[in-house]
């Protein structure tokens, strides 16, 4: 919306010229010119009327006169026609000026209105507040406009809509000045304003609005922003911190703020267990938080009037696997296993063995050599990000008594008080075969034994290493480790297998590459491995029970042997005695005689 002006007073009927300041003013001679005309002459009014004659020209000498006017001293010209231009037109022309066409019997006169428009410069809104504050009425600018002409108007716009005066709210006062050298305005509108918080980042502006040659015409200020300053209403207290739970070891940030402009700088902040406030700036640092800081915190300003709460839940995992470590039991025997967690959330508990997952927690009753391994129980929080926990069971199964063929293979050196004690030493047995190529040859050193063995092959006699075997996967307590060569002439391969319990070596001779050879497979199906084993604890079975046979009949025959011995001896003592008996009886005979 724009505020009119009212038009400039023009008189009726009369011809008018409008002209820029500055410009030049052309105004022509509207009169016919009539025959026998003798001369022509250009004068202007007065306000009181009289007339001011400032140029003249001659129809028959065609000379041109300007009467010594110092207004318009250089700034004439009239024309072949009659038409006077003035140059550099200031407000001082707007005048009523007369063309006179003079002939012998009559005098013709045609009135023309000159009317001057200036532009003014662009408003500046000055003088500006360095803030506004609410409830509060004070000068928020001057809205300036220089150098226009006629005179305009001035309106204050906030946000794009005009601002209405309203008594102790919005007061406007509109100034004009005039120069009296040039007759130019300058207009000068104060605003003073009673801000509100809505008025925060609210765009004030000023347009003036005048006239120009061609009508009603505006220009706009740069709209301009007030820092307006309200009260706190309300505080808020929230937590910082990298991920939206928090769990310990976690750092949290507390941060307190006001809604008020400018905010607060300083806080009380109430953490659980303090009967008193911390003073401090918005922020509040915890660093490593334990559970312990789980709660409810608060803050407040330092006058205590306002405060608000939030609750910080610090989440935590504990582990107990028991037992834990390294532990070593006998096969056969029962170990149970617990792995209890403690946690701020619902956990999910998983078990590892040898790096694959298991389906179900381990449970041992009669412990075999199978489940040997190494176990993990593993723990975690979903909704907490990076919050989980491990213990690690390294479980070592040892052999007692005969269990399987391949404990046979070495129970007479492990006789103890009659009990055979079957350890996981290293088990080795070498194949080799020629490949179907002709080319090369495989070697296959099958080891079994726990813990996992370490295997290196050597060339016997060069003693030289060979790297390049290929292993398969360690699964109860077997695995194979294989070579592939292509030998120019025999060579002796030596497999060395190697624990924490013994080191076990085998050799193998293999024949050059142009002699073909096969030995036994290097796998075995299912079903002949349980005749095998089947067969093998069988073989087990009958070669103890022989044995304790034996040893039983033997433990017999040694407590017979020492009981005659002892009876030999009782009854030498007895045939002894009589004999002594015999010989005293004949020497007492003797004396009597």
């Amino acid at each position: 919306i724009v505020p009119s002006l009212s038009v400039p007073p023009l008189a009726l009927g009369l011809y008018t010229v409008n002209a820029v300041y500055g410009d030049t003013i052309t105004m022509p001679c509207r009169l016919e010119v009539p025959d026998g005309l003798m001369f022509g002459k250009w004068k202007y009014e007065m306000p009181n009327g009289s007339p001011v004659f400032i140029a003249f020209r001659s129809s028959t000498k065609k000379n041109v006169q300007y009467d010594d006017v110092p207004d318009y001293k250089d700034r004439l010209s009239l024309s072949e026609n009659y038409t006077l231009s003035i140059k550099n037109a200031r407000i001082s022309d707007e005048k009523r000026f007369v063309c006179m066409l003079v002939t012998e019997d009559d005098v013709s006169e045609e009135p023309t209105i000159v009317k001057v428009f200036k532009q003014p410069s662009q408003p500046e809104i000055l003088h500006q507040a360095d803030f506004l504050e609410t409830e509060k009425l004070q000068m928020l600018g001057e809205c300036v406009a220089r150098d226009g002409y006629p005179e305009g108007n001035v309106t204050w716009y906030k946000n794009g809509r005009v601002l209405q005066p309203v008594e102790e709210v919005a007061v406007i006062n509109l100034q004009k000045i005039v120069d009296r050298s040039t007759g130019l305005f300058t207009m000068t509108s104060s605003l003073q304003y009673m801000p509100t918080k809505e008025d925060a980042n609210a765009k004030f502006s000023c347009i003036v609005t005048y006239y120009g040659p061609s009508g009603q015409k505006t220009i706009q200020s740069e709209p301009v922003v007030f820092d307006v300053h309200y009260p706190t209403e309300k505080v808020t207290i929230e937590v910082l911190s990298q991920s939206s739970t928090i769990k310990e070891g976690d750092n949290v940030t507390l941060k307190c703020s006001g809604n008020g402009n400018p905010p607060p700088q300083e806080f009380l902040f109430y953490i659980p267990g303090e009967t008193e406030g911390i003073r401090s700036s918005d922020t509040y640092i915890m660093t490593d938080v334990r559970r312990n800081a789980t709660g409810e915190y608060k803050c407040s300003l330092t006058d205590k009037s306002m405060m608000d709460s939030t609750t910080i839940t610090v989440h935590y995992l504990d582990l107990q696997l028991t037992p834990s470590g390294e532990v070593t039991k006998q096969i056969g025997e029962a170990l149970p296993v617990s792995c209890t967690i403690s946690s701020s959330r619902n956990a999910t508990v998983f078990w590892i063995k040898d790096n694959t997952r298991m389906q179900t927690s381990p449970s041992f009753s009669s412990l075999q050599y199978q489940d040997a391994g190494n176990y993990i129980c593993e723990t975690t929080l979903q909704e907490v990000e990076g919050l989980k926990k491990r213990k690690t069971l390294k479980l070592i199964v040892e052999g007692k008594g005969a269990a399987t063929y391949d404990d046979s293979l070495f129970f007479l050196n492990k006789m103890v008080n009659c009990n055979i004690v079957l350890v996981g030493k290293p088990q080795i047995k070498m194949t080799k075969k020629t490949n179907t190529n002709k080319m090369s040859k495989t070697i296959v050193c099958h080891v079994e034994g726990f813990p996992k063995p370490a295997v290196q092959w050597t060339v016997t006699g060069s003693g030289s290493i060979i790297n390049k075997a290929k292993e398969t996967k360690y699964v109860n307590g077997k695995f194979s480790s294989k070579i592939v060569i292509a030998p120019e002439e025999n060579v002796t391969l030596t497999c060395i297998a190697e624990n924490q319990l013994e080191r076990t070596v085998t050799s193998l001779n293999v024949s050059a590459i142009s002699i073909p050879e096969y030995d036994e497979p290097e796998d075995r199906n299912d079903d002949n491995s349980e005749k095998v084993n089947d067969q093998a604890k069988l073989i087990v079975g009958i070669v103890v029970g022989l044995l304790l046979a034996a040893l039983v009949a033997g433990v017999v025959y040694w407590l017979y042997v020492k009981k005659s011995k002892t009876a030999s001896k009782h009854v030498d003592k007895d045939l002894g005695n009589i004999e002594e008996n015999k010989k005293l009886e004949e020497n007492n005979h003797k004396s009597e005689t």
